[in-house]
């Protein structure tokens, strides 16, 4: 049974949505609030040309846009000790740290990075999972349609959002070859639906998400 169907459709137009084992039924009956923040990070989102533009590592203002807006609602990023222990013998056994996390709840923004971090992320929500801390993860990426657009601005754009980065067709086939294990995982592919043109203007880090109610606006 699928239910990616439970992904509201105003969403659902704006990103390139995947599933794996019902994370959407998990999230909307077991982690409601969780699910609502959610939803507003992801109505509330857009990219700026400028944005794109300036460029920036994983961490860039377009990342850290959503980042913040969670943060904002009690998400945390947080890194858990785990150890492994046999017998009398223990070991630390690190696990990476989670952008957001909140209610047993993870999410991940992988807006430009090198695409092997998919795989930390998903044995990260594994491990997690299997350890009764985590029981769904949110993975918040690229679509790889967006390469059009980059490609129309430039070669240097084109060149910095390239094949080897983090983006939907580099995801979807480690999730759906199980490297998740058996943590639900549900992941979204930001569209050109979210992206606005606005010259040349350098944007400030916070704009583009309306704290009040949410809307986009121009």
């Amino acid at each position: 049974m699928v239910t990616s169907h439970l992904v509201p459709a105003d969403i659902a137009e704006a990103y390139e949505i995947g599933e794996w084992r019902n994370a959407t039924g998990v999230l909307q009956t077991a982690h409601p609030d969780e699910w609502a923040d959610i939803q507003e990070a992801l109505r509330s989102f857009k990219f700026y040309k400028s944005e794109v533009l300036r460029g920036g590592g994983r961490k860039s203002v377009i990342a850290e846009r959503i980042d913040g807006f969670l943060l904002k609602r009690g998400w945390v990023e947080k890194k858990f000790e785990t150890k492994i222990r046999v017998d009398e013998e223990e070991r630390d056994s690190p696990t990476h740290k989670v952008d957001c996390f909140k209610g047993k709840v993870g999410l991940e923004i992988e807006w430009n990075n090198k695409d092997p971090f998919f795989d930390r992320d998903l044995n990260n929500f594994r491990l997690l999972f299997e350890l009764r801390v985590v029981d769904v993860g949110v993975i918040v990426t690229r679509s790889s349609h967006l390469q059009r657009l980059f490609k129309s601005l430039g070669k240097k754009v084109a060149d910095k959002y390239g094949a080897s980065t983090t983006h939907m067709e580099k995801l979807l086939p480690r999730i759906e070859g199980g490297s998740g294990g058996g943590c639900p995982i549900l992941v979204f592919g930001i569209t050109e639906a979210k992206y606005v043109d606005d010259g040349d203007i350098v944007n400030d880090a916070s704009a583009g998400i309306d704290e009040e109610d949410g809307d986009e606006g121009e």
